[in-house]
């Protein structure tokens, strides 16, 4: 099958894209980040819900974000690069079935290719730590398949991510996953899984496409992409690595001015002026 015609939504791009192998999607702070990322060569890019709460609002990511924040974060960064983005939409915003459907019509106005909605109680907690509460599998099973029907293009892409494995069992993992797809989940997202053999195992278990969060400092080890193509992942993100990298950065920033008074030891560790600018695709005259 070949590619997707250029004015395909950005569903049928990532689609088709993943049909052929395994995305990496990196996960963008803002805008200029996902610019960035789309300039060194990525082909798609995430919204992590840590980070719209991290980085944006400023606070834990504890389910405080509202729709109308996540959306209008969506909208900035999937307006400026030619790339698909999905994006984290928690628990869908509410607790009902017409919220989640409801974040499925904003994700998609907001020119997304897709999203994931997860099986967790509101307020949820982030996927790695513990203390987190399952919803009853029916009652998410209903919430997707409102999130299903109120898609106006078919091919935005509605991911399924169960905690279950952190919470209940694996079988439980692999048991919820079979009921998501029938409700009409186009992928799974398996949260904390605890190693090569249990991803090995959860894509023998569940044959669809899979998404593998490769999150740090959290309950999944260091595999790499390669690792995850071997094993029939289709989508790898790396939602909080940018954040993660860019803050310890600033801190040591801060440090050296704080203490220096000056910015000048700091000039060979800094995007430049007209790297920003090309970056922006802003042209200076400079007569």
């Amino acid at each position: 099958m070949g590619a997707p015609p250029t004015n395909a939504s950005p569903g049928a791009r990532l689609r088709a894209a993943m049909r052929d192998h395994t995305i990496v999607l990196p996960g963008a702070i803002n805008a200029l980040t996902a610019r960035l990322i789309e300039q060194t060569g990525f082909e798609a890019f995430y919204l992590s819900g840590a980070v719209l709460a991290n980085s944006v609002v400023g606070v834990p990511d504890i389910g405080l974000t509202t729709l109308t924040e996540a959306a209008a974060h969506a909208t900035r960064c999937a307006a400026v690069t030619s790339l698909p983005a999905i994006m984290d939409a928690d628990t869908g915003f509410g607790a009902s079935a017409e919220c989640a459907a409801r974040t499925v019509e904003e994700y998609e106005r907001a020119g997304l290719a897709g999203l994931h909605l997860e099986d967790q109680e509101f307020p949820k907690r982030c996927g790695h730590l513990p203390g987190k509460q399952l919803v009853p599998a029916s009652e998410f099973v209903e919430k997707l398949a409102a999130a299903a029907a109120a898609r106006r293009d078919p091919d935005f892409l509605l991911i399924a991510r169960t905690d279950a494995r952190g919470v209940t069992s694996y079988d439980d993992a692999v048991e919820r996953a079979h009921a998501y797809l029938k409700a009409g989940a186009d992928a799974i997202f398996p949260e904390a899984l605890r190693g090569r053999e249990e991803f090995e195992r959860f894509a023998r278990d569940v044959p669809a496409p899979l998404l593998a969060n490769m999150t740090e400092f959290g309950q999944t080890p260091y595999l790499a992409v390669e690792e995850f193509t071997a094993l029939g992942y289709k989508l790898v993100i790396f939602p909080v690595t940018l954040q993660r990298i860019a803050m310890k950065a600033v801190g040591a920033a801060l440090r050296t001015l704080r203490e220096n008074g000056t910015q000048r030891d700091l000039l060979d560790r800094m995007q430049t002026r007209q790297e920003l600018y090309d970056l922006l695709g802003y042209k200076v005259d400079r007569q």
